[in-house]
C-alpha cells in the first residue's frame, strides 16, 4: 500500500490535446507527449506520476501501457466532454479478503456507513452556509435547519435519501442564490452552474476513484448507492463528504469574477464549455482538489482500515471543509 510521503511526492498530470496527431510515448523513464512534428509538448518522470489524464485524441501504444503498469500509475483517456473513454489502471485487484468483506451480506453495517457519509455531507453544507459573511434572515434559518439534521434517525435507505434530498435542496437554493439558482439537475446542463457542478464533480470523482483503487476495492460495490450496471457505486458513496470542495469553488469563482458567460455555448437547450476554456476551469477545480489531497488520501486509507476491521466506528474517517 502507498504511504502518505510516497503519495505526497507524486503528482497528477493533466494534458489537453491540441489536435489529432499527438502521441504518448515512453522515453528513458519519462512520459513524453509529442505532436506531428515530434515537438515535445509534455515530459514528466514516471516515478513522480500518480495519475495521467489526457483530454482529447491521442495515440497510445502497448509499450506505453506496459510501462504504465510497471510504474504503477493509471492513464485515463477522456473526450472533450470529460467522459472517460478508456482507462489503464494498476489497482490492487488481488485483494480478495477486502472484496469478500464487500460482498458479504452486511446490509445493516453498510447502512450505518451510509448514514455517516451523508451526515458528513450535510455537516459540510452547513459549514459553507456558516461561512457566508453577510447572512440574510433566510441564510440563518437554513443554517439552523442544516445544523439540526441528524442522519442517525433514518430508519432505512429511502428515509436517508429523503433527508439528503431535502438538505441539498435548501442548501443549493441558499448558497447559490447570487448565481440565480433554479434547481440541481445532474447531467442535464440546463444552466451554467449545473454544468460547472458536473465538471467539478467529475474531476473529484476521478481523483477519489484513483485513491480507492490503491486498496483493491470493487468500485461497483457501494454501501449507499446500490448495485447498478456500470455505476461505480463505491466512488459515488465516498465522494459525498467532499462535494463541498466543488460547491465552494464555484461560489468563490463567481464572487471573484472568474466565471465568464462567454466561456460557454448553448445548443439544444444544453450548455457546454468552449474547448479553448477547458484548461481555465480544469485548473480552477484541480487547484482546490489538490489543496485537500492529504485529507482525501487519509480518508480513503482510514476507510479501508475501518472496513477491514469491521463494525468499529470509533476510527471512522471524518472530513470537514476548512
Amino acid at each position: 500500500m502507498m504511504s502518505w510521503p510516497d503519495f505526497n511526492y507524486k503528482q497528477i498530470i493533466v494534458h489537453i490535446t491540441e489536435g489529432k496527431d499527438e502521441k504518448l510515448k515512453f522515453r528513458a523513464d519519462n512520459i513524453v507527449i509529442v505532436n506531428k512534428e515530434e515537438k515535445i509538448l509534455l515530459q514528466h518522470s514516471c516515478h513522480r506520476i500518480f495519475a495521467l489524464f489526457i483530454i482529447g485524441e491521442i495515440s497510445v501504444t502497448s509499450v506505453l501501457i506496459k510501462h504504465c503498469i510497471m510504474y504503477h500509475f493509471p492513464i485515463l483517456l477522456m473526450n472533450r466532454s470529460l467522459k472517460v473513454i478508456a482507462k489503464f489502471n494498476c489497482a490492487a485487484e488481488g485483494n480478495t479478503f477486502l472484496r469478500k468483506q464487500q460482498y458479504t451480506n452486511q446490509s445493516q453495517y453498510h447502512f450505518e456507513i451510509a448514514k455517516y457519509l451523508i451526515g458528513q455531507k450535510i455537516h459540510n453544507q452547513c459549514l459553507l452556509i456558516g461561512k457566508i459573511r453577510q447572512k440574510s434572515r433566510e441564510d440563518k434559518e437554513v443554517y439552523t435547519y442544516l445544523q439540526n439534521i441528524s442522519t442517525a434517525k433514518a430508519g432505512d435507505p429511502n428515509e436517508l435519501l429523503g433527508i439528503e434530498g431535502n438538505a441539498s435542496k435548501v442548501f443549493f437554493s441558499t448558497y447559490y442564490r447570487p448565481l440565480h439558482w433554479n434547481r440541481r439537475e445532474p447531467r442535464c446542463k440546463r444552466d451554467i452552474p449545473n454544468l460547472l457542478l458536473d465538471i467539478g464533480y467529475t474531476w473529484l470523482f476521478q481523483f477519489l476513484e484513483s485513491l480507492l483503487s490503491l486498496y483493491g476495492f470493487d468500485l461497483y460495490c457501494g454501501v449507499y448507492h446500490t448495485f447498478f450496471y456500470q455505476r461505480k457505486s463505491l466512488v459515488c458513496d465516498i465522494i459525498e463528504p467532499f462535494r463541498c470542495i466543488i460547491d465552494e469553488r464555484i461560489r468563490k469563482a463567481y464572487n471573484l469574477g472568474q466565471l465568464n458567460v462567454e466561456d460557454f455555448g448553448c445548443q439544444n437547450g444544453q450548455y457546454y464549455l468552449e474547448y479553448q476554456k477547458q484548461q481555465k476551469y480544469t485548473s480552477l477545480f484541480l487547484k482546490d482538489i489538490l489543496a485537500y489531497k492529504e485529507d482525501m488520501f487519509k480518508f480513503c486509507q482510514a476507510y479501508y482500515r475501518c472496513y477491514i476491521r469491521g463494525k468499529d466506528f470509533n476510527e471512522f474517517p471524518i472530513f470537514q471543509i476548512k
